[in-house]
């Protein structure tokens, strides 16, 4: 069956005649008065550029290809209506010293204008160790909430309706454990467990490669992710119990074509290993989500979310031969580019984080993120949390950007770099698949090395000013010096609170019953077959602590060494 095309041969031969001429008259004549400034134009990733797109350039495109919005394979939009029935997600991030700091925080963003919660954990609890183990020394606290007992939940999410608000929760090697936490919190509280949305990052491979918090080897950290989708999918139906980030991978240098072709190799893997359990791609697939960055060059970044929909459309369709609509959907929450941020005349910030949501939106995104413009320094402060919220309702309020779907779809441009992004995606694809698969080039370093790489060339490139940061290594005024930056404070007093806390639950709880119970889990975890969420909201509920039940787990699988990298 043969593919409608967007243009017919003869308009395409006619514009080709046309654009020879202008290259011959008035490009040569501008070249000779006026040469270009660089010798090679080309996006972050090293997708060459043209000067000009033509209809010539989208000639061959499947029409089907461009499609229409909520419509396979999804290239303009996750839904039909996108923005005009519903605006995205405004979902801050907050997470630090004990829970009630962050409620506090919490309380203020809702106040704010904020229609969703994000939560950012402390080293120790993403590491699986309670606040007194003696690892978590100066940690806690400092970089997210202290999390140690369901009751720390409990006290974080203190006069919030967990039914009708959204929960992101920024988890990734513990996620189990803080998931059955809240389920415990919600039960105590006489939720409904079918109403609560929300999402965990969860994502333990790229851990591995980019973010660096493990506790187990590979593959017993992606046996938890199975068993957490697995349990999620009927205790759960409405939590994400995934966020597939490719946030991180781009964090640590990572180009866009990484970030989308590892996470999608990553979103393989994790697929296979839940069919292979014997769970139907359609009963998991419509929950799994996704966590990207929106990087400094703008067209790249747009077209990087219009790609990954389409290439995500067809690895469920074609894969996996999903027959759901929804689980071909690929649904994305951004986050604005910490790394671009400076020290170095901060306020600038603010205009970058504005041009990179505005992206966001342009892409297509389901809920964002916008950093704060203090963030180089320190936890945003409410001040900065409050301009970033602003950023996002400027651009959903003010600017009518969200009035038509797709607003840049048929672009010459855009569509042609949105088919070069995909081609690469899949050549990626294709030589993971062909090299044994992404867990098995986990484990040997592959991607850790590929991502090194692309950072090496990308930090030469700021070295040499090639990638310019204004007001950092061009246009840098000498006289400017450093202004005087007001940062969010750490409370001292945080770990003794917690230690306290710990202390007081010990010393209340059945330790016998825990005892029991995390034997119990240990020995669960020695067989494959047996999901071991049940056992862990148990201990939850029994009051074992976070560190306890992880280093249940630990006694049975060991700790991960990382490979060298060289």
């Amino acid at each position: 069956m043969s593919k409608t095309v967007l243009f017919s041969p003869e308009a395409i031969d006619d514009i080709g005649r046309q654009q020879a001429d202008w290259e011959a008259k008035e490009l040569a004549a501008a070249l000779k008065s006026r040469p270009e400034e660089k010798a090679v134009y080309e996006t972050e990733s090293g997708i060459p550029l043209k000067r000009v797109y033509t209809a010539a350039d989208v000639a061959d495109m499947p029409a089907e290809d461009l499609g229409f919005p909520g419509a396979y394979p999804f290239t303009r939009g996750a839904y039909p209506t996108m923005y005009r029935g519903r605006p995205w997600t405004i979902r801050q991030v907050a997470g630090f010293g004990n829970p009630e700091a962050t409620n506090q925080r919490y309380k203020y963003m809702i106040q704010t204008g904020q229609t969703g919660l994000s939560t950012d954990f402390d080293l120790p609890t993403l590491l699986g160790l309670d606040s007194d183990d003696p690892m978590a020394f100066g940690e806690v606290g400092r970089v997210g909430v202290a999390i140690d007992t369901m009751d720390d939940v409990d006290r974080l999410f203190d006069g919030i309706d967990l039914e009708t608000i959204s929960v992101s929760l920024t988890i990734n090697p513990s996620a189990w454990v803080v998931y059955a936490m809240f389920v415990a919190v919600a039960e105590k509280r006489g939720n409904d467990l079918s109403k609560l949305t929300g999402t965990l990052q969860a994502d333990p491979l790229k851990e591995y490669v980019a973010q660096k918090e493990w506790i187990y080897p590979v593959r017993p950290a992606v046996r938890l992710l199975r068993d957490l989708i697995m349990h999620s999918a009927t205790a759960t139906p409405k939590i994400n119990p995934i966020s597939l980030s490719g946030y991180h991978l781009s964090d640590v240098g990572g180009n866009a074509i990484q970030e989308i072709a590892f996470i999608m190799a990553f979103t393989i893997a994790y697929c296979e290993e839940i069919i292979e359990a014997g769970m139907d791609i359609d009963d998991f697939a419509p929950r799994l989500s996704f966590f990207f960055i929106s990087h400094q060059d703008f067209f790249e970044q747009i077209c990087k979310f219009r790609a990954a929909r389409r290439v995500y459309a067809r690895i469920m369709s074609e894969r996996f031969n999903a027959q759901k609509p929804e689980s071909m959907r690929l649904r994305v929450h951004v986050q604005t580019a910490a790394m671009s941020l400076t020290k170095v005349e901060h306020h600038n910030n603010l205009m970058r984080t504005a041009i990179q949501a505005l992206g966001a939106v342009l892409g297509g995104c389901q809920s964002m993120h916008t950093n704060g413009l203090d963030e180089a320094f320190a936890i945003p402060t409410e001040e900065a949390m409050k301009l970033a919220i602003r950023t996002q309702q400027i651009i959903r309020e003010e600017i009518n950007v969200t009035s038509v779907i797709d607003p840049l779809g048929g672009s010459y441009f855009v569509e042609s770099l949105t088919r070069d992004m995909e081609t690469e995606i899949w050549k990626v694809l294709d030589e993971v698949r062909e090299r044994g698969g992404a867990i098995k080039l986990v484990e040997e370093g592959w991607f850790q090395q590929k991502l090194a790489d692309s950072a090496y060339a990308t930090f030469k490139k700021i070295d040499s000013g090639e990638k310019v940061s204004v007001g950092v290594n061009k246009h840098v005024d000498e006289t400017s010096g450093s202004a005087e930056v007001h940062i969010h404070p750490y409370d001292e007093a945080c770990t003794q609170l917690q230690i306290d806390r710990l202390q007081a639950v010990r010393a209340s709880r059945d330790n016998a019953r825990v005892t029991q119970l995390l034997q119990e889990l240990a020995r669960q975890a020695e067989s494959d077959d047996i999901n071991l969420l049940p056992k862990t909201i148990e201990l939850v509920k029994a009051r074992a602590t976070l560190g306890e039940i992880c280093s249940a787990l630990r006694e049975v699988w060991g700790s991960y060494d990382e490979p060298m990298i060289v």
